[in-house]
């Protein structure tokens, strides 16, 4: 189990998934701008290197971070943080990728990507004996570019889509777009940006199955290219892939939108663990 996890990292961060790609593709071939066009050809470029050369697409690894769906009834249960942590440290040698666990009174770095609460774990207990484990590692510079807004709820949707646009806005290049926004709407401050960051574990061009949502997914994508940040910041027409929602309910009085911003790498894989211990891997 703990091979097929290493495994999954390393598809992680060496193979951007397929629909990423064609939606980069597709962000070239539409491109009018020469530089536009130049930045996503070196990025096309570097993700082909990484395929071929079995090695980490962008020199960033990540803060390696879980999604995990466990069967209450799993036998494996107890053991699967420490299993987590264990993959995380052999994978940080084995792939490798760049130790980016750093104490925040010291400034210490572990050297193995591992540490108190890292890597980070987000727990759904589910019904069952199986396990699905998604692998999300997140990079530095697009989650300093991640926000929190705790609207009133008169401001609404349309608040909303002020904050996203005009943040996106602001943080120009530092995120190197094209970019991926995960937007959490609902639930607390918590729980919105979580449900953000588990919004970017589904496929690019994906929508969300309300249509009301979708809908807005759609506008927001829209609103958010009309800005012409572009490629690495330096302009043109694609400036996000894509827009996800993902909702809960809220109280009365809050509106908490979370904005987590994902830059074009986006890396993800995934490990499903059967209650015989065998395990599959898939991007």
């Amino acid at each position: 189990m703990i091979d097929a996890v290493v495994e999954a990292i390393r598809l992680a961060v060496t193979r951007i998934p397929d629909d990423v790609v064609l939606a980069l593709r597709e962000a070239y071939e539409r491109e009018e701008s020469k530089i536009a066009r130049f930045n996503l050809r070196n990025i096309l470029k570097a993700i082909e290197i990484g395929k071929i050369e079995s090695i980490p697409v962008c020199q960033d690894t990540g803060t390696v971070t879980f999604f995990v769906e466990a069967g209450v009834e799993s036998p494996y249960l107890g053991g699967l943080r420490g299993l987590l942590t264990e993959a995380t440290r052999r994978a940080t040698h084995e792939i490798p990728l760049r130790p980016n666990a750093v104490d925040v009174l010291t400034g210490g770095n572990s050297g193995d990507n591992t540490g108190r609460d890292v890597p980070l774990i987000h727990w759904e207990l589910v019904p069952g004996d199986a396990i699905r484990i998604a692998v999300l590692p997140k990079g530095g510079g697009s989650e300093n570019c991640s926000a929190l807004a705790m609207l009133i709820p008169g401001e609404g949707w349309e608040g909303l889509k002020r904050f996203v646009v005009e943040h996106v806005k602001a943080c120009g290049g530092k995120p190197c777009p094209p970019v991926i926004l995960g937007i959490g709407v609902g639930g607390g401050a918590d729980h919105a940006l979580l449900l953000a960051k588990k919004a970017l574990l589904r496929k690019v061009g994906e929508r969300n199955p309300d249509g009301r949502i979708a809908k807005i997914e759609a506008e927001l994508l829209e609103e958010v290219n009309s800005l012409g940040v572009g490629p690495m910041g330096m302009g043109g027409k694609t400036t996000a892939l894509d827009v996800k929602i993902e909702v809960a309910h809220r109280h009365p009085a809050s509106f908490p939108v979370g904005l987590v911003v994902q830059c074009w790498a986006n890396r993800r894989a995934f490990v499903e663990i059967e209650p015989d211990g065998s395990a599959v891997v898939r991007g």
